[in-house]
């Protein structure tokens, strides 16, 4: 989603512009704030690096995007509660609607049809199994009931990365609902604080306790669990938290997100998923209330070395095409790498990288933005109308592909693990 902060009003005379702002921001007048933007590419990056097996700890960039998305969705809500007096709810849907189901439904769809042509027997037979489940966006909860582990399952799986976006529209449809009651009134912040807060120490709780058990999806793909990174992203974008950190000298914040940062980077590169003893014993909590930090303070201080290198270029680049980027790579990586085992480990990689980009780039260009900022194609109701008929197309070709014979076939993945 966007990273946007509030700005003044625009100047009298400048309609056009402030239209086209304002379609840009879903109507909220905010300005961009690279650098969180460049936050989404580093976080990723590591992502992709994980399962292509070349960062031990790359999958922790999802917390990354979970606090993200809790920031910046709470501070949406907090800006449009203290700007009317109230939140709209079903527009703020109508705005998650546009942004997330347009590249999900076109990536559902080709996926499907690439799996049939080019997929495995058990990979065919699972993505038919899961799709009902990540059109219901909770996949998440089907893989916790079916006991299907995350850490040695997925690679059969194409949709198997779609738990977390599963986790996120789940917290949309409940979160608003909290805030919209809790911000009313002259402490309504402060209330907000305190739930986020609660919540997140009632999940790091949940965490210890499930994360006991021989098998960790429960604890790890748990919407209640993995609320807290979310939950930890909302409070620190509460007025009280954003006001303590503007009271920190530049000097002082470069120090602290220099620390962060490295502490990020460390955790990415030496945690061994559910092998890590700490992980579930509160090691995802810390990594997620760093993260928290590091984004408070790279948002509320203005000019820190760390949010000039996180605005830069290519990590803002990258935090730009990150959704549609998350939602390529992992099929893409799943279908086209068997197929590149003549160019080694880094160049079918590498392959397997840029084919997700231009994928990504493309949804991002022609599917995204239009329907997310009405524009192009998608002005007034063809949108809406367009992505309901890539959900039919998807709804009709599960339907029509016939039930793969278990065990018929499989492809040799184990270079991915």
């Amino acid at each position: 989603m966007p990273s946007r902060l509030p700005l003044p009003a625009p100047a009298r005379g400048s309609t056009a512009p402030a239209r086209h702002r304002a379609a840009r921001s879903g109507g909220a007048g905010r300005a961009h704030v690279a650098a969180l933007d460049g936050l989404r590419g580093f976080a990723v990056a590591a992502v992709l690096l994980f399962h292509a097996g070349q960062l031990r700890g790359g999958f922790l960039g999802v917390d990354l995007f979970f606090v993200l998305s809790g920031f910046l969705i709470t501070g949406l809500l907090l800006g449009e509660a203290s700007g009317r007096g109230r939140i709209a709810l079903a527009a703020f849907w109508g705005r998650r609607a546009r942004r997330l189901l347009p590249a999900l439904c076109c990536v559902v769809v080709v996926t499907v049809a690439a799996t049939w042509a080019w997929g495995s027997t058990d990979q065919l037979r699972f993505a038919l199994d899961d799709m009902p489940w990540v059109g219901a966006q909770t996949v998440n909860w089907h893989y916790i009931t079916e006991q299907i582990g995350y850490w040695n399952s997925s690679d059969t799986r194409v949709f198997a990365h779609l738990w977390s976006i599963g986790v996120e529209w789940q917290f949309y449809l409940v979160w608003p609902l909290v805030v919209a009651v809790a911000a009313r009134g002259r402490c309504g912040e402060r209330i907000v604080a305190s739930l986020a807060g609660a919540g997140a120490l009632v999940s790091l709780a949940l965490t210890v306790s499930l994360g006991a058990a021989v098998d960790t999806t429960r604890a790890y793909e748990g919407t209640d669990t993995r609320g807290g990174a979310l939950l930890l992203g909302a409070f620190v974008a509460t007025a009280p938290v954003r006001n303590l950190a503007r009271r920190v000298p530049r000097r002082a914040a470069d120090l602290v997100c220099l620390a962060l940062g490295c502490g990020l980077a460390v955790a990415w590169t030496v945690t061994e998923g559910e092998k890590a003893p700490l992980l579930f014993q509160g090691g995802l909590f810390l990594h997620s209330v760093t993260a928290a930090v590091l984004i408070v303070l790279m948002a509320q201080v203005p000019g820190t070395w760390a949010a000039r290198v996180a605005g830069s270029r290519l990590p803002r680049g990258l935090g730009e095409l990150s959704y549609s980027l998350y939602l390529w790579h992992w099929p893409v990586y799943l279908l086209l790498l068997p197929r590149l085992s003549a160019l080694g480990d880094w160049g079918g990689i590498v392959v397997a990288i840029g084919v997700s980009v231009v994928a990504a780039a493309v949804t991002k260009r022609f599917v995204e933005d239009p329907v997310r900022f009405r524009a192009g194609w998608a002005r007034g109701r063809r949108g809406l109308i367009a992505v309901v008929t890539v959900a039919l197309a998807g709804a009709v070709l599960w339907a029509a592909v016939p039930e793969p014979v278990p065990g018929a076939g499989t492809v040799d993945v184990e270079q991915l693990r």
